[in-house]
């Protein structure tokens, strides 16, 4: 240890021993001009899509307009400006960085929630309009608590959900009700009938046959996630919110055999979780937000199958193989749906938040400091990725490795999305009953196989469906 000596002789620690802090040794900070360039053209698209529920004219502008691909643009160039990074955001007031580097994606999602939190101030003001308790906005023991209860509901490490069979037939029978819409509709598929058929099988799956129709419910989310797209410049309407609980309750109590609303009740009797009932009933509205942009990717996907015919009849060939299992693997559609969400992340912008200064190469990252991971700049960055603009789903053969390039749909390490195996069991035999009993052809875009778009529409999508 290196010391000093004061006038009286007593040694004193020397200030070149410390280790430097966020002030002496900062990370780099864009310039007033490039905040404003990356705040115009990266954060400003996304918020203005919805990051909690989707404004479908907004959308339409953002495709239009090219935004995305501009927004993955400024980000190339910010990193061939500052290097590695992450880069401090020059906002007075408010501490936030943007991630440049696929090592440090790797790093700050492996090592959430601590030092970087999942419950980001922004986050949890946008969740609290209707899940205050959700694990993804909690920290320490209450997270680790609730996120162990969401990890044993939804079978989070298992491809195949241990009530998967008792699903099946809610995704099958719903599907044929949808193909017998279109096939009366002159064979035109268009996004809202889908969407209201995926919401059937999400409510019979998650809350019991007898909420099938239940679209008060579904409006109630709505209405709720649209405040929440506000975060904390919207009051929080408390009754709204308690009617969503009661109602979630009530499915709970009810618990109506095949579905995880009866799932939750039995392990809630067997004493499986350290939650309380208020606490696990706040984990089921996360899932009934997530299965909707679960929808707009499987439905996306219909569009790159559509476009990509080799694939499709790949995909054709898998369900026919799997016709007699009682749960259909599918990885090729499976893997349709990453590549869905990796051309077109729903998710687009991943979020944590510093619980203590973390050193970086290149300076010290402040307690307090909003991370920001821009996915579609490492999902479509042609600089690093072959395939950035490409429908392929072989790169979804194996199990990602930190080794690689970080493709992160549903976000990666302890943060991992503990739904996403069911998100694509329900998916993948959603779609399987649609391009297995029909052909598929796409309308409203034309999808370039070699140069996908940064954007596509889902509100727009139009599919012509005939008999194969």
């Amino acid at each position: 240890m290196t010391h000093s000596h004061t006038d009286r002789g007593h040694p004193t620690r020397s200030v070149y021993a410390r280790r430097p802090d966020s002030v002496q040794n900062p990370l780099p900070t864009a310039t007033a001009v490039d905040t404003a360039k990356i705040l115009a053209e990266v954060e400003l698209p996304t918020i203005s899509k919805g990051p909690i529920i989707r404004r479908p004219r907004m959308v339409a502008a953002v495709e239009n307009l090219g935004l995305e691909a501009r927004a993955v643009a400024r980000l190339q160039t910010a990193a061939e400006k500052y290097g590695r990074g992450p880069l401090m955001l020059g906002l007075p007031g408010r501490k936030m960085s943007m991630v440049l580097d696929p090592e440090h994606v790797h790093r700050i999602l492996e090592e959430s929630p601590e030092p970087f939190a999942t419950a980001e101030t922004l986050k949890r003001h946008a969740l609290k309009h209707f899940e205050p308790q959700v694990a993804l906005i909690s920290h320490g023991a209450e997270r680790a608590r609730r996120r162990e209860t969401n990890e044993k509901l939804l079978d989070h490490n298992q491809p195949i959900h241990r009530m998967a069979e008792q699903f099946m037939p809610a995704v099958r029978e719903e599907a044929q009700v949808l193909l017998k819409q279109i096939d009366d509709a002159g064979g035109t598929l268009d996004y809202s009938n889908y969407f209201k058929a995926w919401f059937r099988v999400v409510n019979r799956v998650v809350l019991g046959d007898s909420y099938r129709d239940d679209t008060e419910l579904l409006e109630l989310m709505e209405t709720q996630r649209a405040r929440g797209n506000w975060a904390f410049l919207r009051p929080v309407d408390t009754e709204a919110r308690d009617e969503i609980h009661s109602r979630i309750d009530q499915a709970v109590a009810k618990a109506e055999p095949g579905s995880i609303a009866a799932f939750m009740s039995q392990m809630e009797a067997s004493g499986d979780f350290e939650t309380s009932r208020d606490e696990d009933v706040q984990q089921i509205p996360q899932w009934l937000f997530a299965f909707d942009p679960a929808g707009m990717a499987s439905y996306r996907g219909l569009a790159l199958l559509a476009s990509h015919p080799d694939r499709l009849e790949a995909a054709r060939h898998q369900i026919e193989e799997e016709a007699q299992a009682d749960v259909p693997l599918l990885p090729l559609l499976r893997a349709t749906v990453l590549e869905s969400l990796r051309l077109w992340a729903t998710t687009p912008m991943i979020l944590r938040e510093t619980t203590q200064e973390v050193e970086f190469e290149h300076g010290v990252m402040p307690q307090g400091t909003t991370v920001l991971i821009f996915a579609p700049f490492f999902h479509r960055d042609e600089k690093n990725l072959d395939f950035a603009h490409q429908f392929s789903p072989e790169v979804w053969d194996h199990e990602r490795t930190r080794e690689e390039w970080p493709l992160v749909p549903f976000s990666a390490g302890p943060g991992l999305c503990p739904g996403r195996h069911l998100v694509l069991l329900l998916t993948s035999n959603f779609m399987a009953q649609i391009v297995g009993q029909r052909n598929i052809d796409l309308l409203s875009h034309e999808l370039e196989p070699g140069r996908l778009p940064a954007l596509l529409n889902n509100f727009s999508l139009k599919f012509h469906l005939s008999a194969r």
